[in-house]
């Protein structure tokens, strides 16, 4: 489920960055009920999550609502327990290795693959190496 995990994660960053105290946020909170545009473990878009947690008013943390790998109904006693807010977020350019400069320099950035290949559903460990099979170019 990447897309909770990256969305989640650098969100926890960001936290980091403002507060000074990491703390890791729920993924699950993402899977369960970030459901109007995304689809849970079947995977969504960074974007759509980041609009959930903007419009839910945070997300909560890792402990109170933990990963658990699956599909669940949204636990709203759990979720309305927000550690953490974030009041928006900005899409880099593709193929702008400035933008992206730039904007690594300033917070943490979530970046999405098309992970549908064959060469990457059967990646196990180390340096990716498989063919890039791009069959379209996802414009933001």
């Amino acid at each position: 489920m990447l897309l909770g995990i990256f969305s989640g994660g650098s969100h926890g960053r960001i936290n980091q960055l403002t507060t000074g105290k990491l703390i890791s946020l729920s993924e699950q909170e993402l899977v369960d009920c970030d459901t109007s545009e995304d689809e849970g473990c079947n995977g969504g878009l960074m974007d759509a999550a980041f609009e959930f947690i903007i419009s839910n008013g945070g997300i909560t943390t890792e402990s109170t609502y933990p990963y658990e790998g699956v599909d669940g109904t949204c636990n709203t006693k759990k979720e309305s327990s927000d550690a953490a807010k974030i009041t928006g977020y900005e899409d880099v350019p593709d193929n702008s290795e400035s933008a992206l400069l730039k904007a690594v320099a300033n917070q943490p950035v979530s970046v999405a693959i098309d992970a549908s290949g064959s060469d990457f559903q059967f990646y196990s460990s180390g340096v990716f190496t498989g063919e890039c099979h791009c069959s379209w170019i996802w414009e933001n």
